[in-house]
C-alpha cells in the first residue's frame, strides 16, 4: 500500500489561521493595533520572516492595515457593513428608532439568554465594571458618556454569549444602537423615575446572567426594552400634547 505523504502546514499559515480567529472571535478589535513583529515572533516562537509573512497575507485579505508612522492595525471596516449615508438616514427618521428598539428585544435578548449559558467570570467581571461605569456617569449626569458606556455593555454581554455572528451584528450597528441609546435617554431624562426604573432593570438582567438563569435573563431583557419603548411612546404623546395647547394658546393670543 502506498502512503501519501502528509504536508506539514507552513508556520505563517498556522499564525495566518489564528490571527484569523483572534480577530473573528473580537480579542482583536477593529482598529487595534498588533504588537510589533518582534513581539509576536517571541509569543508565537517563530521566525520574523514567518509573522511578516502571515501579516503580509492578512492585509492582502483586508483584516489587517499599516498605518503612515508604522504600526499594523486591524481594519476599521470588518464591521462597517452599514454604509454612513446609510446610517445617517435611519438614525435621521424617528419610525427608524422604534424599529431599531424592536430588533434590540431580539439581539439582546438572546445575548442575555447566551450569556448566562455560557459566560465565563471573566465575562461576568466586564459586564458588572460596565454597570458601575454606567452609574457613575449616570451621577454626573453625563447622558453622552453614559451613552456610551451603556454600549459598551452591551458588547460585553454580546462577548459573554460567545456567538461570533452576534457579535459582528452587534458592532456593526454600533454607531446607530449608541445614537439610538443616546436619544432615549435625553427623552428619559423627563421622567427620573424613568432613568432608575431602567438601570434597576439592567442591574436585574446582569444578576440573572450571573446567577446562570438564561430565560430570567431573557425575559428582564425583553422587560427593560419594553419598559422604554412604553414610555418612550407616552412620553411622545405628551409632548404631541403640550405643543396642540401652546398652538391653542398662540391663537387665542392673536385672535
Amino acid at each position: 500500500m502506498a502512503y501519501q505523504r502528509i504536508r506539514q502546514p507552513k508556520l505563517s499559515d498556522v499564525i495566518e489561521q489564528e490571527l484569523e480567529r483572534l480577530i473573528v472571535e473580537g480579542t482583536l478589535s477593529p482598529g487595534q493595533q498588533l504588537p510589533p513583529e518582534r513581539e509576536l515572533a517571541k509569543q508565537f516562537d517563530v521566525s520574523r520572516p514567518s509573522i511578516r509573512e502571515a501579516i503580509q497575507r492578512l492585509e492582502a485579505k483586508r483584516l489587517l492595515t499599516r498605518r503612515q508612522g508604522g504600526g499594523t492595525f486591524v481594519s476599521e471596516n470588518i464591521w462597517k457593513s452599514f454604509s454612513d449615508p446609510l446610517l445617517n438616514l435611519l438614525s435621521s427618521h424617528s419610525e427608524t428608532q422604534l424599529d431599531l428598539l424592536e430588533t434590540r428585544h431580539a439581539m439582546e435578548g438572546i445575548a442575555a439568554y447566551f450569556a448566562a449559558v455560557r459566560g465565563t467570570e471573566e465575562d461576568f467581571a466586564r459586564i458588572q465594571a460596565c454597570l458601575e461605569r454606567i452609574g457613575k456617569e449616570q451621577s454626573n449626569n453625563d447622558v453622552e458618556a453614559e451613552s456610551a458606556e451603556v454600549m459598551q455593555f452591551l458588547i460585553a454581554l454580546t462577548e459573554a454569549a460567545h456567538n461570533v455572528v452576534l457579535l459582528h451584528i452587534v458592532r456593526s450597528l454600533a454607531p446607530l444602537l449608541e445614537q439610538n441609546i443616546l436619544q432615549n435617554f435625553k427623552l428619559l431624562r423627563r421622567r427620573p423615575e424613568a432613568v432608575e426604573k431602567v438601570s434597576k432593570h439592567r442591574a436585574n438582567i446582569v444578576d440573572a446572567i450571573v446567577s446562570g438563569q438564561p430565560e430570567k435573563a431573557r425575559e428582564m431583557s425583553h422587560s427593560h426594552l419594553a419598559y422604554i419603548e412604553e414610555t418612550l411612546l407616552d412620553l411622545t404623546r405628551e409632548e404631541s400634547r403640550r405643543e396642540r395647547s401652546l398652538r391653542r394658546m398662540q391663537q387665542g393670543n392673536d385672535s
